[in-house]
């Protein structure tokens, strides 16, 4: 007991000796809390169930004025843009805390393509008219675009690109692209003679090609593309292009987990609110030890999840952590917490849960097809064990938090 007490109280001084700047990862800003309230209340006010089931049967799948003024009027589509880009102004986190909201409402728009991937893509890339011009529109809410790469897990592998350059001129397949339908704008990377390169396509060119298809999750759509020779205009070369996509695949994963915590939470408390009005055998559910141990285990995998997925938003923005590595951990944590929260939900929620009209299968549908999204759980605790335990080595242990 001794030594487990100065093991615990040499963790303890770790803690109390890390520098200021460390421990104001885990705060939220009093404006990071206003904008939480203030992007809360807009998908109240429009992303309720039946607007999301309304929306992802129509054609687009979003309302291009509500787009619209999440751009111009609220300014989340750009919260971590620079000003002289025309975005807000501010860092990635701020962008996060909109995101877990979108999150929790399955709000309805192409966020996965222009504010996961494109976006980040189009900060990260050189300074350019094409480049610049396009980055001000998505932030604004004036255009929408898609990001199609070749990734593996969430890392860029040249070798899996599909699409070829000749001049500016592209040609490929992209069987499966989000938000490929209704986005206004294609960022593909596509193999010219010197190497892969970001490219941007309109998609209302001669040459392009897409076709719906038909996924699980309505309320976020996918596409096959087709280029024919279709006109593209270089974002980023091939001196430039892999470090471009592979930021914007790592901000991409960031959100996406915390996308994820955002849809827990609200299952969390859909089945915790169930779990206290239905009663049985004249007692609320929720008294009865099995419904209490199964919401206990669905608080630990939401606070786990929300846990790696900051880490992850966090290391981005000041460079604390090895961003492979962060964003690997949040992946593989924040998808099967996600998956198993909305099948725990479904089954507290008991005879109800299983029928179409309940919105605990929009969530269900929503979990399972962001597990698959830039590599699933199993991709990524491959991919932290080659960072981590492949690269180990006597003279460099990993630390492991303990305590």
């Amino acid at each position: 007991m001794p030594a487990c007490r100065g093991r615990r109280s040499r963790v303890a001084e770790e803690l109390a000796d890390q520098p200021e700047s460390q421990a104001e990862e885990f705060r939220f800003t009093d404006e990071q809390q206003q904008l939480r309230a203030a992007v809360r209340k807009f998908c109240a006010e429009h992303f309720d169930e039946q607007a999301v089931r309304a929306l992802m049967e129509s054609d687009p799948p979003f309302d291009p004025k509500l787009w619209s003024r999440l751009g111009a009027e609220l300014g989340v589509l750009g919260l971590s843009v620079p000003e002289s880009d025309g975005g807000a102004g501010g860092n990635l986190v701020d962008q996060a805390v909109a995101v877990e909201e979108f999150g929790a409402a399955l709000a309805c728009g192409p966020l996965f393509g222009t504010v996961y991937l494109a976006v980040p893509a189009l900060v990260a890339a050189s300074a350019g008219a094409a480049g610049d011009g396009l980055l001000a529109d998505l932030v604004e809410g004036a255009r929408t675009a898609a990001l199609a790469v070749g990734e593996r897990a969430g890392v860029f592998d040249p070798g899996a690109v599909t699409v070829t350059a000749e001049g500016d001129a592209l040609t490929g397949t992209l069987p499966q692209v989000v938000d490929a339908g209704a986005a206004d704008v294609l960022l593909v990377a596509a193999t010219g003679s010197d190497g892969p390169g970001l490219y941007a396509v309109d998609t209302t060119a001669d040459g392009v090609t897409r076709t719906p298809l038909q996924t699980l999750d309505l309320t976020r759509p996918q596409a096959a593309v087709e280029l024919a020779g279709a006109t593209a205009t270089l974002i980023a070369g091939p001196d430039e292009a892999p470090r471009v996509i592979q930021h914007a695949l790592h901000v991409g994963a960031a959100l996406l987990a915390v996308e994820q915590v955002g849809a827990a939470q609200h299952l969390l408390d859909l089945a915790v609110d169930y779990a206290k009005s239905r009663l049985q055998f004249g007692r609320p559910i929720g008294s009865f030890q099995a419904v209490k141990h199964r919401l206990a285990d669905m608080l630990v995998e939401t606070e786990h999840a929300r846990s790696t997925a900051y880490h992850a938003v966090w290391a981005l923005t000041d460079g604390s952590d090895d961003p492979a590595l962060a964003t690997a951990i949040a992946q593989a944590t924040a998808s099967a917490a996600l998956s198993r929260i909305a099948a725990d939900t479904i089954q507290v929620l008991g005879g109800i849960g299983f029928t179409w009209e309940h919105q605990a299968h929009l969530y269900f549908k929503r979990a399972t097809t962001d597990a698959a999204l830039l590599g699933s759980a199993e991709d990524h605790r491959s991919r932290i064990a080659e960072l981590v335990l492949d690269s180990a080595t006597p003279d460099r242990v990993v630390r492991v938090a303990a305590g």
